[in-house]
């Protein structure tokens, strides 16, 4: 089974120049965990997830304890924090040595590399393009329906 035989064609994505408040946006309204980056082109360029946007906001030990260090100041500190990145570009928290499958692949090759590498979801490039993703409830249902 091929990678195109199970993955989500229109996925979602944001430009490189993005702020980090339309990456926000985009991930809480389509409900994933990671976006895909394309440059100005079209190009894929790399991928940037939930996890990352929240570790760019959560404030040092060293802020917290600085500000108090109770649960409540750490939280305001995060607001504060999240309020000050909001118009920043994401480009720097883009990762751009992605791990990537072509539409071709075997579905075995994809399920590998996401194991191997702890990915929840694989960009599905061709020739240098985003035409999809697969992720790991795509590789179950594979299995569940076409065994």
């Amino acid at each position: 089974m091929l990678v195109s035989d199970v993955m989500t064609a229109f996925p979602a994505y944001i430009r490189l120049g993005s702020s980090i408040r339309r990456a926000a946006e985009v991930i809480s309204v389509s409900e994933v965990g990671q976006l895909m980056v394309l440059d100005h082109d079209g190009r894929f360029i790399g991928s940037l997830s939930e996890e990352d946007l929240v570790r760019a906001m959560l404030p040092g030990f060293d802020d917290v304890t600085e500000a108090g260090g109770t649960l409540a100041d750490a939280f305001q500190l995060f607001l504060d924090k999240g309020r000050a990145l909001a118009e920043r570009v994401v480009d720097p928290l883009v990762v751009r040595d992605a791990a990537t499958v072509s539409p071709g692949d075997e579905l075995a090759r994809a399920a590998v590399v996401m194991l191997d590498r702890g990915i929840r979801r694989l960009p599905v490039v061709d020739d240098g393009k985003l035409v999809g993703t697969v992720s790991r409830a795509d590789l179950c249902r594979a299995v569940i329906y076409h065994s």
